[in-house]
């Protein structure tokens, strides 16, 4: 049987990635979203766009009752507001409600056809899941929040055979990040502590993702997975 596969905020960069990843290596029937028509347009081949907003609790209900059985749901819906504007209560209010809030409106609105499959859920950490941030607290906030979310949900819902864990991205070039690899200091100090000595790409995502979904990882749930280029070891 074709697995379902639904990648919140799968328009763009890490989720995009993860996606193709699914779409191609997995075979899988993909659907990605994204808060608008626009972000949707050119998704990877094979795999279908929805828009969603993940702010909204009625449009997340109503998007997961339309599937009877979801074998794999990731969440990668995110944002980051930088220059300080994460102080602002405005701004971290936001940050919380689609990073941490969004990802468990999609995983309780996502329960039952998850239930139904057997499935499970790979949510999106960060490495600012174990540091702080001076910059972007809410950010790191909300990250925190989707590692013991994450582990939580592994205890809850071990019982009815869905798996939750998460992947923590290391320091990957995407749009999210482009303030800081176009900063040449501060992305020399990344690249100075990450062993392997490069940004990390969306795709580097894709495999972990695809291996936390498959029956290899079956017993593996309530992990936060760093895929980092060694950064967190050193």
């Amino acid at each position: 049987m074709t697995r379902t596969v639904v990648v919140i905020g799968g328009s763009s960069g890490i989720g995009r990635a993860i996606a193709a990843g699914f779409a191609g290596e997995e075979g899988a029937a993909v659907i990605a979203t994204g808060h608008e028509d626009g972000v949707i347009a050119n998704l990877p081949e094979n795999v279908k766009g929805a828009v969603l907003d993940v702010r909204d609790p009625d449009a997340v209900t109503t998007f997961f009752a339309g599937f009877e059985r979801i074998d794999v749901l990731v969440n990668c819906a995110g944002v980051i507001r930088r220059n300080g504007a994460e102080f602002r209560q405005k701004d971290f209010a936001e940050v919380l409600d689609i990073n941490l809030n969004g990802t468990q409106r999609c995983c309780e609105a996502a329960h039952k056809a998850l239930k139904a499959a057997g499935g499970c859920i790979i949510n999106t950490a960060s490495m600012l899941t174990y540091f702080g941030s001076a910059t972007s607290p809410a950010y790191a906030a909300s990250k925190g929040g989707v590692a013991q979310l994450t582990k939580s949900l592994a205890i809850a819902w071990a019982a009815d055979g869905i798996r939750v864990n998460a992947i923590a991205p290391g320091w990957i070039a995407t749009d999210l990040t482009r303030a800081l690899t176009e900063d040449t200091a501060r992305s020399e100090q990344i690249l100075s502590r990450t062993p392997m000595k490069r940004w990390g790409r969306p795709e580097d995502l894709a495999g972990p993702a695809c291996f936390l979904a498959s029956p290899e990882a079956a017993f593996v749930t309530g992990v936060i997975l760093p895929v980092d280029g060694g950064y967190s070891a050193s």
